[in-house]
């Protein structure tokens, strides 16, 4: 058994690290590209005729180094030229509008218009004075719940 590790190991450590490298291209976290440089290491030592349990024993270690302490800084160098403008529901947050549909009372909820042309269903914030928000008064949104505009009366300013 160890005559045939010993002759063949080789290609399962090209095997291993195909397969880990292939993993990585469809997760891209670099987790599977720091276990595939590892098993690399491994290969290294199985072709200066390391025993199969000491290539394993380096291509695990070696793995771990780069998981702790190269990935973090990696993953935060990555990251760092990310495209600061907020999507979706995010950039809904803090967005005013205008209430079409008399938001509380009797059903809770109404229509707002918000600055950016699109019409949600609102309802009042619960931390809020539930009252009712009639047509034509402006609004901020808080939050999105579902399909729903969490909204507050913006502030009047006094003439």
């Amino acid at each position: 058994m160890d005559d045939f590790v010993a002759s063949y190991g080789w290609i399962v450590w090209l095997v291993l690290i195909l397969l880990f490298l292939t993993i990585e291209v469809v997760t891209l976290e670099l987790t599977f590209l720091m276990i595939a440089v590892g098993s690399v290491g491994g290969l290294i030592a199985g072709l200066f005729g390391a025993p199969w349990w000491l290539q394993l024993v380096i291509a695990a270690l070696l793995a771990v180094v780069l998981l702790v302490l190269i990935r973090p800084p990696l993953l935060r160098v990555l990251k760092r030229g990310g495209d600061p403008a907020r999507s979706n529901v995010d950039a809904l947050l803090g967005t005013d509008g205008t209430v079409v549909a008399s938001v509380g009372g009797q059903f809770g909820t109404g229509q707002v218009k918000l600055a950016n042309g699109e019409t949600w269903t609102a309802r009042l914030s619960p931390l809020t004075e539930q009252r009712v928000v009639a047509a034509g008064e402006r609004v901020l949104v808080t939050s999105i719940d579902g399909a729903t505009a969490v909204i507050v009366p913006a502030e009047r300013t006094q003439p």
